[in-house]
């Protein structure tokens, strides 16, 4: 299998293929998706509106029969019967206080017979000590349930909550102006009444309810198995969960359908709760069909990818490879191939030209690299006057002074200079060859300037030591900045050689404190630049222009000002793949 960099993959044409495929088969599974969901949405909405219409159903059933109870209730506390056992039963003989007992637990009676929520009837009567109950008779005051009712019915409500039942309350009072009331009525609701009614509620075999009473202070499950529920709903502390209309949540993995409607009357909610999953069953063939087309989508996919990749991608990535052997100076790679479609033309072409690059490389390409080795020849014919006066006179000033340690040390580097820029041989060199001759010149300088001019010369990093590069590349442009900047100063000369590395390209940077303005800064790049300047050629344009041969487009000499404000050069060196893990 053929590689290419990672890098790079994006711009293929078997990616942008398969981009192109998703692009137009992405839009579809959203779409299942977006139907599924919609779908879903869809019955979740129902079912809400469903529940929401039958629980407040039964919340008015049970408001009308609530309000029928305080109707019954209010009777009995006008019967005149009761009345007259509160004010006159020390008054009255055996034989009629027996007959209005009767009375009242006749009317108890046929009020709880009326009614499947009542549980009990009872009427405290305090005056005579005595408490009547539909379904326990007459017996003594019963002062626990008394003082029970009581504490609630100052809270306020028309339903009050005691122990695990909710009951309705009315007073009798004289006309005496007592706090207490002469006779107390509570009417008890049966619970296992209210959990039928609640159980009429649930429309589906996995789905509950429960009653709730106020701030969750009394709370009924319709069923044994809603109460593990209904004690993690009314203890969620999410605030929605427990106030909003509807609500999801996850209760022992597994997540539920809450919708609850609220009568502020009777201050009641009854909530009724369904498993998700439930909600969701008419939708199971849908996303049965939805995977089953998931599925043959992703192997549509495949299938695309790979034959993309058999037909187009793996020629493509064949030519591709053999340019790039080409490239890097191959010529004997023709292509051996037996296709007879856009491709094999192409390969067909492709074997073409290399025949005739074959032919041509003679006439152009190695006229191009003798005239290189033209220009080296001739820059190492310079040898500067300049420089080898200023050479003499420095080694006439140390023998004045007699300091042979510093001759035999200027001797040797000037030597070293000597046979680097003079000496036959390979024309591109080790780049750490190449700034120790550099290094060697800006030694020579330093015992000329050395009060003047301050020197900071890096060291070369060992990653850039073994890159091979044209010869003298470096110290032509240190004299450079010599000659036209750093002699012209008096004090406080600034030269600066550092060298950075990345990966596809290494810079050597040359930097001084001169005096240079920005027009001067791009006339010079535009002299070094233009091939047709011819009177540059032994100079920073033979560099650039070397640098640029050998390396290709993007290597070369880059000038700007830099940050000493003087000029800046940075030698420019695009690394190959041959160069990458140096």
């Amino acid at each position: 299998m053929f590689r290419i960099p990672a890098k790079s993959l994006h711009n293929t044409i078997f990616a942008r293929l398969v981009f192109t495929y998703l692009v137009v088969i992405l839009p579809i599974i959203m779409l299942g998706v977006y139907l599924y969901n919609w779908s879903y949405k869809n019955a979740s909405e129902e079912v809400s509106r469903n529940s929401q219409a039958q629980l407040s159903a039964y919340l008015e059933d049970l408001d009308r029969e609530i309000e029928w109870m305080e109707i019954q209730q209010y009777d009995i506390l006008q019967d005149g019967e009761l009345r007259k056992i509160a004010l006159t039963w020390d008054l009255i003989d055996g034989v009629e206080r027996k007959e209005s007992v009767n009375y009242l637990l006749h009317r108890l009676t046929s009020i709880k017979s009326t009614s499947a929520y009542i549980k009990d009837i009872y009427i405290h009567i305090r005056s005579i000590g005595k408490t009547v109950s539909g379904a326990g008779g007459l017996y003594d005051f019963d002062a626990e349930r008394y003082a029970a009712v009581r504490s609630e019915a100052e809270v306020g409500g028309r339903l009050l909550k005691l122990g695990d039942s909710l009951n309705l309350s009315g007073s009798m009072y004289g006309g005496n102006g007592e706090d207490e009331p002469l006779a107390l009525i509570q009417i008890e609701l049966d619970n296992e009444k209210l959990k039928e009614s609640l159980a009429q509620v649930n429309v589906y075999p996995e789905s509950g309810s429960f009653l709730i009473a106020g701030d969750s202070d009394f709370i009924l499950a319709s069923d044994d198995e809603a109460t593990p529920i209904l004690a993690r709903y009314a203890a969620a502390e999410i605030e929605e969960g427990r106030a909003a209309k509807t609500a999801l949540l996850e209760i022992d993995g597994r997540t539920y359908h809450f919708d609850r409607s609220v009568s502020d009357t009777l201050e009641l909610s009854v909530v009724s709760f369904l498993p998700e999953e439930t909600v969701k069953r008419p939708l199971n063939r849908f996303n049965l069909w939805a995977w089953v087309f998931a599925g043959t989508s992703v192997f549509a996919i495949l299938i695309y990818a790979l034959s993309t990749y058999q037909f187009v991608h793996r020629p493509l990535l064949l030519l591709v490879r053999s340019f790039r052997r080409m490239e890097g100076g191959a010529l004997d790679i023709q292509i051996d191939h037996a296709r007879k479609d856009e491709f094999g033309y192409l390969f067909d072409r492709f074997n073409q030209m290399l025949v005739k690059l074959q032919t041509l490389i003679d006439q152009d390409f190695k006229q191009k690299l003798m005239m290189q080795k033209a220009e080296l020849k001739q820059l190492q014919s310079q040898i500067n006057p300049h420089f080898l006066y200023n050479s003499f006179f420095i080694m006439n000033s140390l023998a004045k002074t007699g300091d042979t340690e510093r001759i035999e040390l200027f001797t040797n580097m000037l030597g070293d200079y000597f046979r680097f820029i003079t000496r036959n041989g390979e024309d591109n060199v080790l780049l750490t060859e190449e700034i120790k001759h550099a290094r060697t010149y800006t030694e020579i300088q330093k015992l000329r300037f050395s009060r003047r001019i301050r020197v900071q010369f890096d060291d070369l990093p060992s990653g850039m030591a073994h890159i091979r590069v044209p010869r003298l590349i470096v110290q032509p442009i240190i004299e450079n900045a010599y000659e036209h900047s750093l002699e012209k100063m008096t004090q406080d000369g600034r030269l600066l050689v550092t060298f950075e590395r990345n990966e596809r390209e290494a810079l050597v940077i040359v930097e001084d404190n001169g005096n240079i303005g920005d027009a001067e800064i791009e006339a010079l790049y535009r002299r070094v630049t233009d091939a047709s300047e011819s009177h540059e050629t032994t100079g920073l344009a033979n560099i650039h222009r070397r640098i640029a041969l050998t390396y290709g487009e993007g290597s070369g000499l880059r000038f700007s000002r830099g940050e000493l404000q003087g000029l800046r050069v940075v030698i420019r060196i695009t690394l190959g793949e041959e160069h990458r893990d140096v």
